[in-house]
């Protein structure tokens, strides 16, 4: 029976954090892109930051008239 005997060990390198760079740097581009993407005018002269906006106003309205109807 063969017995198993120790290898030396491997010195392995030690992370240095490059992954935490690159997880930024892409969200970086992530942001930026979806900062470009969002100013681009989509129907007519409104990009999307304007119909958010308007859609969330429309629903704060709707949500304020039902809150002060008279009804119980």
């Amino acid at each position: 029976m063969k017995t198993h005997t120790r290898s030396p060990p491997r010195h392995r390198r030690h992370p240095r954090g490059q992954a935490m760079v690159e997880y930024s740097f892409l969200n970086w581009i992530l942001v930026l892109a979806l900062i470009v993407m969002m100013s681009v005018p989509l129907f007519g002269k409104m990009n999307a930051i304007d119909l958010f906006l308007r859609a969330y106003q429309s629903y704060y309205d709707s949500f304020y008239f039902a809150l002060n109807l008279p009804f119980p």
